[in-house]
């Protein structure tokens, strides 16, 4: 899996590898998003900028090349 998607009642959150979120943890938290191991929360009033997304996405790409 390169990247996943999940909507839930509350939030939403986008799922992609354990080293993504680690190459990109100070751009989550500078968008002021949440993140787990493996994902990042969101709303719908408050998206994950797209920069970020494609940014999360190449890493994701990366790491499962490898």
């Amino acid at each position: 899996m390169i990247v996943g998607y999940g909507a839930f009642s509350k939030q939403c959150g986008l799922y992609v590898s354990k080293g993504a979120i680690n190459a990109h943890a100070d751009d989550i938290a500078a968008a002021g998003l949440k993140a787990s191991k493996t994902g990042v929360t969101f709303s719908p009033t408050k998206p994950i900028p797209d920069e970020l997304i494609t940014a999360l996405a190449v890493a994701s790409r990366k790491d499962a090349a490898v």
